[in-house]
């Protein structure tokens, strides 16, 4: 039997609500649902879950020995120097101008206060130190450069009143510890076993051959290139050359007389 027109419309509504509010609560579920995967990044992770961190390399400290020039280069000067050696102070902006024109070749530093310079050659020595261990081998060549421009030289040391710029408060407890007097006396000991009692004195070092040559005085930059020559020449070189014929006898720095 048929329904009539108005039932027949009625039954279709009846039968279609059910649907129409299904849909629409679905749509509001889906419009209105929390963020489920912002909560799941947001999630603490636990540690099992968490990458593993690459470990930060271990600290170095900046010296000594104190190294300007390539840390790599095949030649290595080793100066004995005193920061009360007038022939020193004269020579350390030539030989770091000699330095920067030959990348093959690193300048070490190595102190080593006279007797007739002290007390004033190791309290600077310990200045440089405790300004390098604090601020780097920049720092360190910085300070060098700052004392020979302020030394009266020959042993008279800084002027009264004269202090270092800016001295850091890890280069002042430096300064209050043993630890640049330590480094001093090495240096010293070191210098006494390759015979070195006078400065300036270089030791030429070749990586790649072992070869070492001694010189003292302040050497000229065509007396250098050849003693680097013969380091790397395949020629026994001797272990200890002493100062070019042509250095008159003049520049052999505080040598004794």
């Amino acid at each position: 039997m048929k329904l009539p027109g108005c039932a027949r419309s009625r039954a279709v509504i009846l039968l279609t609500l059910p649907a129409a509010a299904m849909a629409l609560g679905t749509a509001a579920w889906m419009f209105l649902r929390p963020d489920i995967t912002a909560q799941a990044d947001a999630r603490p992770l636990h540690p099992a879950e968490a990458a593993p961190s690459t470990p930060s390399p271990p600290l170095t400290p900046a010296g000594p020995p104190w190294r300007y020039g390539p840390p790599e280069a095949r030649f290595t000067v080793v100066e004995y120097a005193d920061l009360e050696c007038a022939f020193c102070r004269t020579y350390f902006p030539v030989l770091k101008r000699w330095i920067d024109e030959h990348p093959e070749v690193s300048w070490q530093w190595h102190h080593l206060p006279l007797a007739m310079h002290e007390p004033a050659a190791t309290a600077e020595a310990r200045l440089v130190e405790c300004v390098g261990e604090s601020g780097g081998h920049a720092a360190f060549w910085q300070a060098v450069d700052w004392v020979y421009a302020h030394t009266r030289g020959d042993g008279l040391g800084l002027p009264e009143g004269t202090h270092y710029p800016d001295l850091t408060p890890a280069a002042q407890q430096c300064l209050a510890s043993d630890r640049p007097d330590a480094v001093v006396r090495a240096h010293a000991a070191e210098a006494a076993r390759h015979g070195v009692a006078a400065t300036p004195a270089l030791q030429l070092r070749d990586r790649e051959s072992g070869k070492v040559i001694l010189l003292h005085g302040p050497v000229d930059g065509d007396a250098l290139l050849s003693a680097l020559d013969l380091l790397a020449s395949d020629e026994e070189s001797t272990a200890e050359s002493s100062r070019p014929p042509d250095m008159p006898a003049a520049s052999v720095g505080d040598m004794p007389r």
